[in-house]
C-alpha cells in the first residue's frame, strides 16, 4: 500500500483549472520530483499531498499515523528562540524517545522476559534507527557546520535573512525525518558545497521525497521518479533528469504535432549530456578507482599519501591554461585587486583579463565576494586596491531585484517603449509575441502589468528583456533563481548563441558546466583561482583532495597515539553465561515453532477468523522481537566461547 495516494483529484482556482482527473501515489522510500512550467501546479500538488489545501473532487488517502512536513518558502519561528533552539525545539519527540529507550534499556537488565517491556524496547529502537537518532548531538552540530550556521547558533533566529532562516528550518526538517518530507526548491539559498551535503544526507537517511527543483544535477542525483504537470494532467517517468529527458523525447516523437521546438531542446540538451558529463562521469569513476587504490598502499606506505596529493594537484589544474596568444579584445583588465568588507578581506591580490568572447563562471560560498566582484566589474563600487580598467564597450546587467523593469508598464510598453509590436533580438525583427512565447508567455499576458507578475514571472521578463538589448557584455547575478527548467533550457540557447562576453554567478552546477569556459573560483580568505575546468569535475577533484588530507590527518593521529597494553582478558565464559548458552537453544526452538503456528494460521482464513486476526498478529510481533534478541544473545556468546577457546 502507498503511503499517500491521490485518486481522480480535480482542483480548480476561480475559472483557471489546476488539475483534471489526476491519480497520484508515493512510496516508502521513493524520492519524487515534481517538474513543470511555472504556474502549472506544482506547489498546488505539495500543497494536496500534505493537506494544506483540498482537491474540489476525488479522494486523497493517506495511511494512518503518517507525519508529512513541508518546508515552508517563508519559515515562522517562536519568538525569542537561538538558532540551535530552534532546531531543538523542533526534536523533543526524537529526544524523549530517546530517554525512554535508556530508562527502558536499564529495566530489561534486571527483568529480560517482560514482555511489554521488550515490545516498548522494540517500537522506540525501531523509530531511532528510522530517525538514525542514536547520535543526534553530533548530528546537530554537523548539520550546523555544513549549513555555515554554527557561527549564528546562538542569535535569535528571526534576526537572520530569509535565506538563512530557511537553512535553519530545512536543517530542522532533515533531523525530525518525517515520514514524508516535502521540499520546494530545496538548493535556494545553498552553495554547492550545501547542496553536496544535502544530497548526501538525503541518500544515506533514506528519505521518502516529494520535491520540486530547478537544479538538473541534484535533480539526476536524488530523484528515483520525474513526475511532470502538463496540461492539467501528471505524466509519470522513471529516474532523474537525464532518464526523464530521454524518456520524453521518445515519448514527444511519437506525438510529434507542435512538439517541434520542445523537441529541438531536449535533443540539444541530451546531445550536451552525453557528449560533456558522461566524458567526466567516466573520468572520474576512473579517478576514484585509481585514488582508492593509491589510499589502500597509503596505509602500508604513507608516503604514498603525497603522491596521490600531487596528482590530483596535476589533474585540477591541467585545464588551466589557454593555448596561443590571443587576438580577443580586451574588455577588462584586473590588476593586483583588493576588496574588504569590514574586518572580511573578500578578494586579495586578483589580476586577470576578461575578453570578448569570455564565458565566466564566478562561483565559490555564501558570502565569499562572487556578487561585490560584479558590483566591481559594473563601477558600482569601488576596490580599496588595485584597479580595473575597462574598455569601451556596452554592459547588459540582470540582477536578482530585477531593477530594469517598471511595475506600472505592461508587456508591450516594456519591450516596445517607442510604440509599435516588434523587437530585435540578437539582428533578428520578431513580433513581440512570437520573442515572448519563446520564454512561455501566453498571448493574454501582453497587456498585464509587470507589478502583478509572480517573482519567476518577472524574471523571465527581466531575462527576455536583456536579450533585445544591443550589449557587447551580460553581467547576471543569479541567473536562474526562480526559473522553472523549461525557462533555464531557453535561457541557456540564448546565452550560447550570444556573440559577446558572458560573466555570471551561479550555484547551479549543471547551468554552469553547460555555459562557462572559464570559472573565478572564490576559495575564501580573499583568494580568487582561475580554472578552465567544468565546475562539476572541479568540484570531485576537490573533494577528493579534502578526502586524502582528512585520510592523512587520521594516519597521524593515529601514529601520536601512546600503545596500550592490551587489557588481561577472562580465559572462560563464566557460570552463568555457560548457563544461559545451554539454555538459549531450546528457547530459540521453542520460539521458531510458535512463530510457524502463527503463520500457518494467518495463512488459513478459518483458524485466523476464530482466533483474530489482530491478536494474532500482535503475538507475531511479540514473539519475533524475542526470537531475534535471542538468536543475537546466542551468537555473541558462541562467538566469545570461540575466542576464549581460541587463545
Amino acid at each position: 500500500m502507498a503511503l499517500v495516494d491521490l485518486l481522480e483529484v480535480d482542483k480548480q482556482f476561480e475559472s483557471q483549472i489546476i488539475f483534471q482527473g489526476i491519480n497520484f501515489h508515493i512510496d516508502e522510500y521513493e524520492r519524487i520530483v515534481i517538474v513543470g512550467r511555472n504556474g502549472s501546479g506544482k506547489s498546488t500538488l505539495m500543497k494536496i499531498v500534505s493537506g494544506e489545501i483540498e482537491p474540489d473532487a476525488g479522494k486523497r488517502i493517506v495511511r494512518q499515523g503518517l507525519k508529512i512536513e513541508m518546508l515552508a518558502q517563508q519559515p515562522v519561528f517562536e519568538a525569542g528562540l537561538s538558532v540551535r533552539e530552534a532546531i531543538e525545539n523542533e526534536l523533543t519527540e526524537i529526544q524523549e524517545a530517546k530517554k525512554r529507550y535508556e530508562v527502558i534499556s536499564a529495566k530489561l537488565a534486571e527483568d529480560f522476559d517482560n514482555k511489554s517491556l521488550l515490545e516498548e524496547h522494540s517500537k522506540l529502537s525501531a523509530f531511532l534507527d528510522f530517525h538514525n537518532a542514536w547520535n543526534l548531538d553530533d548530528k546537530i552540530e554537523r548539520i550546523l557546520k555544513e549549513f555555515d550556521l554554527k557561527i549564528y547558533e546562538v542569535r535569535p533566529v528571526n534576526l537572520l535573512s530569509g535565506g538563512e532562516q530557511r537553512r535553519v528550518a530545512l536543517a530542522s526538517l532533515l533531523l525530525k525525518k518525517p515520514d514524508i518530507l516535502l521540499l520546494d526548491e530545496p538548493t535556494n539559498h545553498l552553495d554547492v558545497y550545501m547542496v553536496e551535503f544535502l544530497e548526501e544526507l538525503l541518500l544515506k537517511e533514506k528519505f521518502t521525497l516529494l520535491l520540486i527543483s530547478h537544479d538538473r544535477y541534484f535533480i539526476d542525483r536524488i530523484a528515483t521518479r520525474t513526475v511532470e504537470i502538463d496540461d492539467h494532467k501528471l505524466r509519470s517517468f522513471k529516474g532523474g533528469y537525464e532518464s526523464y529527458l530521454q524518456q520524453k523525447e521518445a515519448l514527444l516523437h511519437a506525438m510529434r504535432k507542435e512538439h517541434e521546438n520542445l523537441l529541438k531542446l531536449l535533443k540539444a540538451e541530451e546531445e550536451w549530456l552525453n557528449r560533456g558529463v558522461k566524458a567526466r562521469l567516466k573520468r572520474n569513476e576512473g579517478r576514484k578507482k585509481r585514488v582508492l587504490e593509491m589510499r589502500e598502499q597509503a596505509k602500508k606506505n604513507p608516503a604514498m599519501i603525497r603522491k596521490i596529493k600531487l596528482e590530483l594537484e596535476r589533474e585540477k589544474h591541467h585545464f588551466n591554461r589557454e593555448d596561443g596568444v590571443s587576438r580577443k579584445k580586451v574588455l577588462f583588465e584586473i590588476e593586483h585587486l583588493e576588496k574588504r568588507l569590514g574586518d572580511k578581506l573578500l578578494i586579495h591580490n586578483f589580476s586577470n583579463r576578461i575578453l570578448q568572447k569570455d564565458r565566466i563562471a564566478i562561483v565559490g560560498k555564501n558570502g565569499s565576494g562572487k556578487s561585490t566582484l560584479l558590483k566591481l566589474l559594473l563601477g558600482r563600487e569601488k576596490p580599496d586596491g588595485g584597479v580595473i580598467k575597462r574598455g569601451d564597450f556596452t554592459i547588459g546587467y540582470f540582477d536578482q531585484h530585477r531593477e530594469m523593469l517598471d511595475d506600472n508598464k505592461n508587456l508591450i510598453e516594456t519591450f516596445c517603449p517607442f510604440g509599435g509590436d516588434r523587437v530585435d533580438v540578437q539582428g533578428k525583427n520578431m513580433h513581440v509575441f512570437g520573442y515572448l512565447k519563446n520564454f512561455l508567455f501566453p498571448k493574454e499576458y501582453l497587456d498585464k502589468k509587470i507589478g502583478v507578475l509572480s517573482g519567476g514571472e518577472k524574471n523571465r521578463v527581466a531575462l527576455a528583456l536583456l536579450f533585445t538589448k544591443k550589449v557587447d557584455c551580460l553581467i547576471l547575478d543569479e541567473p536562474t533563481n526562480d526559473l522553472d527548467i523549461p525557462t533555464i533550457n531557453i535561457l541557456e540557447e540564448y546565452l550560447l548563441n550570444f556573440p559577446g562576453a558572458l560573466i555570471f554567478v551561479s550555484h547551479d552546477r549543471y547551468f554552469v558546466d553547460k555555459i562557462a569556459k572559464k570559472l573565478f573560483i572564490f576559495k575564501g580568505e580573499g583568494i580568487v583561482e582561475e580554472s578552465y575546468q567544468p565546475y562539476s569535475e572541479f568540484l570531485a577533484i576537490e573533494k577528493e583532495i579534502k578526502n586524502i588530507e582528512q585520510f592523512e590527518h587520521e594516519i597521524e593521529i593515529e601514529k601520536e597515539k601512546p600503545k596500550v597494553e592490551p587489557k588481561k582478558r577472562k580465559k572462560k565464559l563464566s557460570y552463568n553465561e555457560k548457563r544461559e548458552l545451554e539454555s538459549l537453544p531450546e528457547e530459540i526452538e521453542s520460539l521458531e515453532n510458535r512463530i510457524a503456528e502463527i503463520n500457518a494460521c494467518l495463512a488459513d482464513p478459518k483458524c485466523y477468523q476464530e482466533k483474530g486476526i489482530q491478536n494474532l498478529t500482535d503475538e507475531l510481533n511479540k514473539l519475533e522481537v524475542e526470537y531475534n534478541l535471542k538468536a543475537d544473545r546466542y551468537l555473541e556468546l558462541l562467538e566469545l566461547q570461540e575466542e576464549l577457546e581460541g587463545e
